[in-house]
């Protein structure tokens, strides 16, 4: 069996990217910080025929979370493909302007968002390394790309990750091992904050990340938008 490692797991689209990887028969590891509410889905993918299980870590803890995906990778007998798309961003982060941020303003940001995404790779890629293959996903707003004033110290961050992302997928180029950036340019099911952005559910951005795992793998970003 393969398995896919969701950090960031919720019920929006980390449950959609994880029925479209179980509908191929990938098994899923899926990680928050909230276990009750892992539970749950695991219980609700199992009605639905799918294998999944809870690996409980905080990503701004960066051993716990290292840690949750070597119990995964124990568990399933590996980590094929890891995405890191982290949620929870809007809600604890005061949001400032450009000119209005200073560095504690983004501090949060790039540990959320960049260090968590680096400690998760470090976690599974040498195994991939050893097999040959593996992909590498990580998710962040269009903002990364087209920054929005409003949310400066959250873009920021998240052009941080992208550059990372980019960086990461030329560096393991031939080696077997696909890792790319995927920018969502629209709200998911409801806005999460006042914009014209429009709203998509997140059964209509989840192929994109199983075409990035298959068909896609010389891409290094995919943007989606409607």
């Amino acid at each position: 069996m393969t398995t896919i490692a969701i950090v960031g797991a919720g019920p929006q689209l980390g449950s959609a990217i994880a029925r479209t990887f179980g509908a191929q028969g990938f098994d899923i590891a899926l990680i928050s910080r909230n276990r009750a509410k892992l539970d749950t889905l695991v219980e609700q993918f199992a009605a639905e025929g799918i294998t999944a299980a809870a690996f409980p870590a905080d990503v701004l803890d960066r051993d716990a979370l290292a840690q949750a995906l070597k119990d995964a990778a124990a568990h399933f007998g590996g980590v094929d493909v890891l995405e890191y798309s982290p949620v929870g961003t809007f809600g604890s982060t005061a949001l400032t302007l450009p000119s209005q941020t200073d560095p504690s303003h983004v501090q949060h940001e790039i540990e959320f968002q960049l260090y968590g995404a680096i400690a998760a790779t470090q976690a599974v890629l040498p195994a991939m390394r050893e097999a040959g293959t593996g992909t590498l996903l990580y998710t962040t707003g269009a903002g990364s790309i087209d920054p929005v004033p409003e949310v400066g110290n959250v873009n920021a961050a998240a052009a941080a990750l992208r550059n990372w992302a980019v960086n990461l997928h030329k560096e393991l180029a031939g080696t077997g091992i696909q890792a790319a950036h995927v920018g969502i340019d629209v709200s998911i099911g409801t806005a999460v904050i006042e914009s014209a952005a429009p709203v998509a559910p997140p059964q209509a951005i989840s192929p994109v990340y199983w075409e990035l795992h298959t068909t896609h793998r010389d891409q290094a970003e995919r943007v989606f938008s409607i």
